[in-house]
């Protein structure tokens, strides 16, 4: 995926935050960074490694990783009495798996490792073009992501005037 992982984040943060808009803007925060996380993985992946491990092979591509981050964070929370917090703990897992799982469409992720090394994704996409990308971009899956930014896009022009309507009135 290149392009659906930030409004796909927005779209799955968006349902929690309308039900609790006191949290509102952190939710939606939470959606989004941890939409895109995984993928900061690329800095490594291009500046120190140099390409030599596919970059669905490092541990941020693991969802073992994430649920056990979350298992703590949830501890951590819940021990400490922010129990309200646990949230964000709940979009951001979501929004790593939902990653992932867009990400096993066409690309290669390890959904049981450590415990198999098995690899899932949906279709494979030929290396029929050069630069690289030009397989992904002119593939049929590139329509889904073009999909869900449309939506997505759709849904935060409503929200925002939706918002800008609400501040009109309160000021």
């Amino acid at each position: 995926m290149f392009i659906a992982h930030l409004p796909a984040g927005y779209l799955l943060s968006r349902p929690f935050a309308r039900r609790r808009p006191q949290q509102a803007r952190a939710i939606v925060a939470v959606g989004l960074l941890f939409s895109v996380l995984p993928d900061f993985d690329l800095a490594y992946f291009y500046l120190i490694d140099q390409r030599r491990t596919p970059h669905h092979d490092y541990w941020v591509h693991m969802p073992a990783f994430w649920l056990a981050l979350a298992a703590i964070a949830a501890l951590v929370l819940w021990a400490s009495g922010q129990r309200r917090q646990l949230i964000l703990v709940g979009v951001g897992l979501a929004s790593v798996l939902m990653h992932l799982v867009l990400d096993s469409v066409a690309a290669d992720i390890s959904w049981l490792q450590p415990f198999s090394d098995l690899r899932v994704n949906l279709v494979h996409v030929p290396a029929l073009y050069k630069p690289w990308y030009l397989n992904f971009l002119l593939h049929w899956t590139f329509a889904l992501e073009l999909l869900i930014a449309t939506v997505a896009a759709g849904f935060a022009v409503r929200d925002f005037r939706a918002w800008r309507a609400v501040e009109s009135t309160a000021a």
